[in-house]
């Protein structure tokens, strides 16, 4: 038996719960020992000692710490430090003006931020066999990526979710935005208690339900800047992170706004009585976590691999409020995740539409400035 397949059998042993950590390490150094070389986790433990991942903050944040970053830590010894940002554009210009192997993992959204990513020549090429969870992920939000980096991967897909709408049911009946939909965003009704986030790609979104255009192939664009200049108007403020769309909400300084599904989930929770709407052609997106170039793969893969096993991903999509990747036709992802908002029993996520990368990628030089100049009042 070769040195690779007798590590893969005491890591299967391992991951099937017939080895305990202790027994686990210890026939892996004794098989080692025996053929005089360093163990895989030894080697890793001695030439990594640390792996950066940056993500969204908030309740995201706290969900993977205390259910996948400090348990992998407690079983590597590698530590995971934790960045936030509030959006991909900030945090790409961050890595772009970075050394290389500062940053090395990202929570990054859609499949058009990965396109970004390689299009700048900041993709890896991960070794799959050193992740063997991936083959319970949903295999539509795999290939996606797939396609775009010529059928290697440079992420795992880890969850999915919605933009939709939130409202005050104290305001806003549920009937009132059955009639409405993405229309309320610029209705004079509700002047002064309208928001959204300060993103051109979600005013966009918006914009093309509010005026019956295809997202993903908006035909009438100058009726959609129209659109996202009259919800500027009504609205009182734009919000940039997910902490102070869910203070506007529960503190009631607005009424309606589209928010990330997750979020409002978790205001739900706490008892505040929020609506959550998805429109017909609602923002639908899956996020994933993305090895940058330059970082060290084998401890990236090793984390990768712990956040996607069952145990884990299903106690971190609980505690942040989105559906993990994983599929529901071969893992049982318990009682809370089949309630929350976008999941999908059948793991085709046939209902969900999703940003075309192409098309949201070719406009986004301009858009981009466009939106810039909208934000200040032109």
């Amino acid at each position: 038996m070769d040195n690779t397949t007798r590590y893969e059998r005491l890591r299967a042993r391992y991951m099937n719960g017939d080895l305990d950590r202790r027994s686990f390490l210890g026939l892996l150094g004794a098989a080692g020992a025996a053929y005089g070389l360093v163990t895989p986790y030894r080697a890793l433990a001695q030439s990594v000692s640390q792996v950066r991942f940056d993500g969204w903050g908030g309740v995201v944040s706290e969900a993977l710490r205390a259910n996948a970053f400090d348990p992998f830590t407690a079983k590597t010894g590698i530590e995971v430090v934790d960045g936030t940002f509030g959006g991909g554009d900030e945090f790409l210009s961050r890595v772009k003006a970075s050394q290389e192997g500062e940053y090395n993992i990202a929570h990054l959204s859609g499949v058009f931020d990965y396109a970004r990513y390689h299009g700048l020549g900041l993709t890896t090429t991960l070794n799959e066999d050193n992740i063997p969870n991936l083959q319970n992920v949903i295999p539509k939000l795999v290939d996606v990526f797939r396609d775009v980096t010529d059928g290697s991967l440079s992420c795992v897909p880890y969850d999915y979710g919605t933009t939709g709408l939130a409202y005050n049911r104290k305001h806003i009946s549920d009937e009132e935005m059955a009639e409405k939909g993405a229309r309320i965003l610029i209705d004079e009704a509700h002047k002064g208690k309208i928001a959204g986030w300060s993103d051109w790609r979600t005013r966009m979104w918006y914009a093309a339900l509010q005026t019956d255009q295809d997202p993903n192939n908006i035909t009438d664009v100058d009726a959609a800047w129209d659109a996202v200049r009259a919800h500027r108007d009504l609205a009182l403020k734009y919000w940039g992170s997910g902490a102070e769309l869910m203070s506007l909400l529960a503190e009631e300084e607005i009424h309606v706004t589209e928010g990330w599904s997750g979020r409002i989930y978790a205001l739900q929770e706490q008892g505040h009585d929020i609506g959550y709407m998805d429109p017909p052609n609602g923002f639908g997106w899956q996020e994933c976590m993305f090895v940058i170039k330059g970082s060290p793969l084998e401890a990236c893969e090793e984390l990768l691999n712990f956040m996607l096993a069952p145990e884990t991903a299903i106690a971190v999509a609980e505690g942040q409020n989105y559906p993990p990747a994983l599929d529901p036709q071969k893992v049982d992802l318990g009682d809370k995740i089949p309630t929350l908002p976008a999941f999908d029993p059948s793991g085709t996520l046939d209902g969900l539409t999703f940003a075309d990368p192409a098309y949201w990628n070719g406009n986004e030089q301009d858009w981009s400035k466009t939106f810039g100049r909208v934000q200040k009042g032109y």
